[in-house]
């Protein structure tokens, strides 16, 4: 898969047939890269020096090649899937943790130098392991140490480097104020970089949007080694970064984000039901009013086989009190039956920690638990995505339950839409998926057997699901999450084709927006340094001429 496209494939095939300032930077000539060639990594160390004024002590300590002691820990860190820590996945040539931006700076011309493609991993959280894996002589920018945060809440921002977690970041705006927070993933260990930048979403979503609607600045380092603020480099690059992925336009240093109010108490509820006559009922119940009620309401719904039966569960959260909530529900989903000794009021750094894990109130969990960078254990897992536009029909929820239930292992996540992802134009960021998507699809199939047969087992469930679902998700093109990679949708080569590669998977990303995406990407970046099986394509000079929208855009940068 992905490069398990090289590496699960190559293995199936053998078993069975995710400022300003400038820094003046010199260019050191580094030999060709091959595997394990001792000279990588002293060469790639001179070149940092050059380029970074760093002692070379300090340097050292940041640069990894594979016979360092250290290497394997550093590189499985922060690889969360363990579809991509297998001893056939590839391993990159060098890991590179930098400490400050010049670093990064630095690295890149390095790399470019080297001839070694780039790979940027800020948290791991990587359904595919695109920012760890690739089938090209590669290095790993790691940007986990980059994770300053600095929060402002008389102006109500902060700066976020790319390597701070969404618990971080949350654990921090609570040090400072108990009335803000920021709309981003549930889970604490998701780096921020690459999560913000393709357009993360978490469940304060139908009140303030994506994370790219509440930013307002960041830097980058671009394939020349130059440090840009938003002004530094302008607002097309700017747009392209808040949605369309960091990574295939340089590499996203920090960003500058608006905090968000928050009620000093807000409420959580979670309702289960087991599978009978009447859950089609609750299912409807829930898909009529989710995506239209108050917009501070927020209400996942998980569908998972319980034995031989389906258990539906609820999971809410609502900026407001429990008397409200109830009442609203009463109206709008009496089949809920929700009442408030069901709810709970509790501050919104408390409902972080629920959302991460239930019984984390009851267990005592204090706050600080957000800094913990250690992941739980998921193990082999595979994702998919889709979008809803349209009412599924009773008999429709029936045939999925059915199939969830067949299937075993495979389940579905809905996240509701509506509210503020309806205000915000499908052009205003990358992310085009807003106003007439009702519900955001995550297929989710986890599993602890490392063998091969159990991998394509596995990834044939979700995959089996995924057309149960066709007829009820978004088409012409049937929709996808960027930020829950899926090369299942399409890869590109980057060969003559480039461009209609790109196109497949884009379109399905990013909709129309890809065709801006694409111009400049060409403009910032045409020998397309930066590049995985999903990026972001470079129109040849030879094909351009046939592209009137990149003839028009032309002079822009």
């Amino acid at each position: 898969m992905y490069d398990l496209l090289k590496t699960t494939m190559t293995m199936t095939m053998k078993v069975a047939n995710c400022i300003g300032g400038y820094v003046l930077l010199t260019v050191l000539t580094l030999s060709v890269v091959k595997a394990r060639d001792p000279a990588v990594h002293d060469n790639f160390l001179k070149c940092l020096k050059q380029n970074t004024e760093t002692a070379s002590e300090e340097l050292s300590k940041i640069v990894f090649a594979q016979n360092n002691p250290s290497f394997t820990t550093v590189l499985q860190n922060l690889a969360r899937n363990k579809r991509f820590k297998t001893p056939m996945t590839p391993k990159p040539l060098l890991i590179v943790t930098p400490l400050v931006e010049s670093h990064v700076q630095g690295a890149v011309m390095c790399a470019k130098t080297a001839k070694l493609q780039m790979r940027i991993r800020s948290g791991g959280h990587d359904y595919e392991g695109i920012s760890y894996v690739s089938k090209e002589p590669f290095m790993i920018l790691d940007m986990s140490k980059l994770n300053a945060i600095t929060i402002d809440v008389k102006e109500e921002v902060a700066v976020v480097q790319a390597g701070a977690t969404t618990g971080e970041l949350y654990y921090r705006i609570w040090e400072k104020s108990k009335v803000h927070g920021f709309s981003a993933a549930v889970c604490p260990t998701v780096g921020l970089g690459g999560h913000i930048s393709g357009g993360g979403y978490g469940n304060m979503l139908r009140s303030f949007g994506l994370t790219v609607d509440n930013v307002i600045d960041a830097k980058i380092v671009d394939v020349k080694g130059n440090l840009l603020d938003k002004k530094g480099m302008g607002e097309d690059l700017f747009w392209a970064i808040r949605g369309g992925g960091g990574a295939s336009f340089g590499v996203v240093v920090s960003f500058t984000i608006k905090l968000l109010p928050v009620p000093e108490k807000v409420t959580i509820f979670r309702t289960e039901k087991s599978w009978d006559d009447k859950t089609a009922d609750f299912v409807l119940g829930w898909q009529k009013i989710a995506s239209v009620t108050d917009k501070r309401l927020f209400m996942r719904l998980v569908l998972q086989a319980e034995g031989k039966t389906l258990k539906a569960t609820i999971v809410a959260l609502f900026l407001g009190g429990a008397d409200e909530v109830v009442s609203l529900m009463g109206k709008e989903f009496p089949v809920l039956g929700l009442k408030k000794e069901n709810c709970s009021e509790v501050s919104w750094i408390e409902s972080v920690l629920w959302w991460n894990d239930p019984k984390s109130l009851e267990n005592g969990e204090k706050a600080e638990i957000l800094l913990d960078r250690k992941p739980n254990n998921s193990g082999f897992l595979k994702r998919k995505s889709d979008f809803i536009k349209k009412s599924i029909s009773k008999e429709g929820w029936e045939t999925i339950f059915e199939s969830i239930v067949e299937l075993g292992k495979t389940g579905i996540i809905l996240n509701p839409y509506g509210g503020r992802m309806d205000e915000i134009a499908p052009d205003a960021t990358p992310f085009p998926h807003r106003k007439g998507n009702m519900f955001k699809v995550q297929y989710t199939v986890n599993w602890v057997d490392p063998s091969v047969e159990a991998d394509r087992n596995y990834t044939k469930q979700v995959k089996k699901l995924f057309n149960v679902m066709t007829p009820y998700v978004s088409k012409n093109p049937r929709g996808a999450f960027f930020c829950y990679r899926d090369i299942d949708i399409g890869l590109n080569s980057f060969g003559q084709n480039s461009y209609k590669e790109g196109k497949v998977y884009g379109t399905k990303y990013f909709k129309s927006n890809f065709d801006r995406l694409v111009k400049i990407k060409t403009a910032v970046d045409p020998q397309n340094f930066f590049r995985n099986e999903q990026s972001i394509p470079v129109l040849s000079a030879a094909n351009a001429s046939t592209h009137s929208f990149y003839i028009s855009f032309q002079g822009k940068f």
